[in-house]
């Protein structure tokens, strides 16, 4: 077994790359950039070195400075967690010419599945099924227009040497498809520095379920069930789970077998995930889809359903060979919960030449696993990455995996930056339960328990999805999403009046504090400098000044001679208690009790409830004297960037909802689209430029 390894990623991965490493007794080598100078991931590590700047193209990207520092800390291998160079077949071969040991498959492995097109060539040779579509090196705009036509839309253009769904479209009509084309490529050679596409028919009603698998450099293979990651936004994953729900062990047994003859293929070794879109064509009863799998083989029944629910059976699907990834997997924490197996310690056992730990007959499934995937975003800004400080961040206790077990995979802490270089998921939490319906419960009250404050997030959004119909009863496919759009998007759990008690009473409290502060040891208080409004006679009045949700309210707490306290919010009114418990306050108001967290940001409250959270402005009238009316007809950048294109020129006449420009930031492309209807005045940048959060991009003029 290896002595030293040094970790050549960042983040979460690396964190938890780390965490195995030192449970094995191994030492590690953090590498990092400016911006990750204090990182949590550099001080998880035994050593760490300095690699260069921000950007990933100036460090993290920079293999030669990570196998200089690899040799000069004496690391005998690297691993590359996921992303960056993970599946980068020269710089598996450099590791290897440098006599280090990359812990993953063998270059030619890398190579024969790192572009797409190829390996669905080989695939096909080998007899896996595949989705119909054009996997050629004839990369002619002309020709690859001409082949989607042939194929019939929708189509899916992919970049080939992709993956995290970046460079991917999905073309409707033929009249979008050279537009999509450009854009694709683009994205295409910005993250992967590879414009090739192939093209596939874009199925219907698609469920994505990938199957683990780990081979041994003795000849040995074994799969470790499937992953359900059908959950996507930007055909990127949101949540994923295992086993997969409706799976029968027959299915669960051929699609095992596809992936490690897919394997066996390249002569594989290490870990990887085989990804399958499995096509749906009929459902059947929950009780007949339970005898099939049976609880052994994750087959519990569906959040909210009866026996009589209807179930997507995976055995009544046909699959297609997608892709293959030649790495860990971001999701690969539920297949650890439910085969109770560390999958970065097999890694390591295998890349140290060991043979794998288990056989196939030893492997066995216990329970279900979700993970939710946290990130920095607004759901209902077309899932817009955010940057910000995590001014803060409080998790859910975690426990080691059992039923009902809690887990976050995070590298990051209170206090530390977003920033817009790295991609935008800020943490991982993962459940374990008996059944999937445990499994939901407990994803559910985690995220409750997840208070984050500085940037936004899509936590709420995630316990929207889990309370969806679909999810909740496992009807999954990757348009989940727009299908439950209703009920995922611009929704508000904690309505005004629980708002607008909450903080009240954490104002009182706050101001509480503060007296009790200043009256020192002695602990007397002077009855004339309290500060609750007490009176010797009749009432006092305070009023509060809110906007929510961009209107105007006003609430007015009274209190009587008795010191009682009574708040009125709009029509609601009752009488106002509070208790603080823990950093907490139990608040009691219109005949409801409930547990809240209030965070204050100057006049901004962010209030976290059992139903959900929201923000609050809490209006200061002082501090707004003399403000004038914003300026109109601006346009600017909504989180820090690079200017791709402008869709017009000076002059022009624009309708509200027009595309304006495009930018690039956190490895994905964004459409700025005009907000009202004008004439495009002046553009201020050329494409190319670097743009700061907020910058004006251009004028409209009504």
């Amino acid at each position: 077994m290896f002595k030293k390894i040094l970790i050549a990623n960042r983040g979460e991965i690396a964190c938890r790359v780390a965490a195995t490493a030192r449970r094995m007794a191994i030492q590690t080598v953090a590498v990092y950039s400016d911006a990750d100078a204090d990182a949590k991931h550099v001080r998880a590590c035994d050593e760490a070195v300095h690699i260069g700047g921000s950007a990933p193209k100036d460090s993290y990207l920079r293999w030669e400075r990570i196998i200089e520092a690899a040799k000069a800390t004496g690391a005998q291998a690297i691993h590359p967690g996921y992303g960056f160079l993970s599946e980068n077949e020269e710089f598996a071969q450099a590791c290897a010419d440098a006599g280090l040991v990359f812990i993953g498959p063998p270059p030619s492995a890398i190579k024969a599945m790192g572009l797409k097109a190829e390996s669905k060539q080989l695939m096909e040779k080998a007899g896996v099924p595949l989705v119909p579509g054009y996997h050629g090196t004839d990369q002619d705009a002309t020709m690859l227009k001409h082949e989607a036509d042939r194929i019939g839309y929708p189509v899916l253009i992919k970049a080939s040497a992709g993956g995290g769904g970046k460079g991917m479209r999905a073309v409707e009509r033929a009249e979008d498809f050279a537009a999509a084309l450009a854009s694709c490529q683009r994205e295409a050679i910005n993250s992967f520095g590879d414009d090739a596409v192939l093209i596939e028919k874009y199925v219907q009603r698609p469920r994505h379920i990938e199957i683990q698998v780990f081979g041994d450099s003795h000849g040995n293979y074994v799969y470790l069930f499937e992953r359900d990651c059908s959950v996507q936004r930007r055909h990127q994953k949101v949540l994923e789970e295992a086993p997969a729900p409706g799976m029968t062990a027959e299915m669960r047994q051929q699609m095992g077998l596809a992936a490690v003859a897919a394997a066996r293929a390249v002569n594989y070794v290490g870990a990887g995930t085989v990804e399958f879109i499995v096509e749906q064509r009929e459902e059947v009863p929950a009780s007949a889809k339970r005898s099939a799998a049976g609880p052994s083989q994750g087959g519990a029944a569906p959040s909210g359903g009866s026996e009589d629910t209807l179930v997507p059976s995976v055995g009544a699907m046909s699959f297609f060979f997608m892709e293959m990834n030649t790495r860990l997997q971001v999701e690969h924490p539920v297949t650890e919960a439910i085969t109770g197996q560390d999958l970065v310690a097999w890694q390591l056992q295998v890349a140290s030449g060991e043979k794998l730990p288990l056989s196939q007959e030893q492997l066995k499934i216990t329970g279900h696993a979700i993970e939710a995937r946290i990130c920095a975003e607004n759901p209902d800004n077309n899932f817009l990455p955010a940057t910000g400080s995590l001014q803060v961040y409080a998790l859910p206790d975690c426990t080691m995996f059992e039923y009902g077990a809690v887990r976050v995979d995070s590298g990051v802490r209170e206090g530390d930056t977003i920033s817009p270089y790295y991609d935008s998921m800020v943490a991982k939490l993962i459940v374990h339960g008996a059944t999937r319906e445990e499994a939901l419960a407990r994803l559910d009250m985690a995220l409750t328990q997840t208070r984050i404050v500085g940037l936004t997030t899509n936590v709420q959004f995630l316990r929207h999805v889990l309370q969806s119909r679909s999810f909740a009863q496992a009807e999954l496919d990757t348009a989940l999403i727009p299908r439950e759009e209703a009920v995922l998007f611009r929704q508000e759990r904690v309505g005004l009046p629980l708002a607008a008690a909450s903080v009240v009473a954490h104002t009182l409290q706050q101001e509480q504090a503060v007296q009790q502060a200043q009256t020192g040891a002695s602990g007397w208080l002077d009855p004339w400098a309290r500060r609750d409004d007490w009176r010797a006679y009749g009432v006092s009045m305070r009023r509060f000044e809110f906007e929510f949700h961009g209107e105007p309210h006003a609430a007015t707490l009274t209190c009587l001679h008795d010191g009682a306290l009574q708040l009125a919010v709009d029509d609601v009114a009752g009488g106002l208690t509070w208790s603080p418990v823990g950093e907490a306050l139990d608040v009691q108001f219109g005949g409801r009790r409930e547990l809240v967290h209030v965070h204050r940001q100057g006049e901004l409250a962010h209030v976290f409830a059992r139903a959900g959270a929201t923000q609050i402005v809490v209006i200061d009238a002082l501090a707004h004297a003399g403000d004038s009316q914003s300026e109109g007809g601006r346009l600017t950048a909504p989180m820090p960037g690079k200017v791709v294109s402008f869709a017009v020129k000076a002059g022009d006449k624009v309708s509200k909802g027009q595309a304006l420009a495009v930018m690039e930031a956190m490895k994905m492309e964004h459409t700025i689209a005009a907000p009202a209807d004008g004439v495009v005045a002046e553009l201020l940048y050329a494409p190319g430029d670097q743009v700061n959060e907020g910058a004006e991009l251009l004028k409209l003029s009504a």
